[in-house]
């Protein structure tokens, strides 16, 4: 039966020594520095599945970015149909805070997006262009860091 113990107890000290380490500076540290430099330019997210599945994962993201502490917009461009001021509301969004943005005439919605980029009125700038090649993502990343602003794009599929 000792022996049993042994191995049991040698586990529980191991674990109440590695309990027992502080964790505070390793996690400000990494919050301080999540990637060891400045944030990306742009992000993408892509969801697969049905549309109101699809809305529900993301009405938290955009709910967070909606009460960023920055003053500028959350601009939405060109979004899905199903997007509605009644589901931004639902879905306890700032809307306050949010620009909805579709182009005009002949202008892309790319074109758009990399417009309310640069501009830098925006703190984040969300896009729902798919596919979106090397050179679009580029122009993205351009923009964006032109402005001081996040790109971040959404791929429904």
């Amino acid at each position: 039966m000792q022996l049993v113990h042994t191995p049991q107890h040698a586990q529980l000290s191991l674990f109440e020594a590695f309990m027992a380490q502080p964790l505070a500076p390793i996690l400000k540290e990494t919050v301080e520095a999540p990637w060891g430099g400045e944030p990306e330019a742009f992000s993408e997210l892509s969801l697969r599945g049905a549309a109101e599945s699809c809305l529900n994962l993301l009405a938290p993201i955009l709910r967070e970015l909606s009460e960023d502490q920055d003053a500028r917009w959350l601009t939405l461009i060109a979004p899905p149909a199903s997007l509605t001021q009644a589901w931004l509301r639902d879905a306890g969004l700032n809307r306050e805070r949010i620009l909805l943005l579709q182009p005009r005439g002949a202008q892309s919605v790319q074109q758009l997006t990399c417009e309310a980029l640069r501009l830098g009125r925006s703190h984040t700038v969300v896009s729902w262009l798919n596919p979106l090649n090397a050179s679009a993502k580029q122009q993205l990343i351009s923009a964006a860091r032109m402005g001081d602003a996040q790109s971040l794009n959404i791929r429904l599929g």
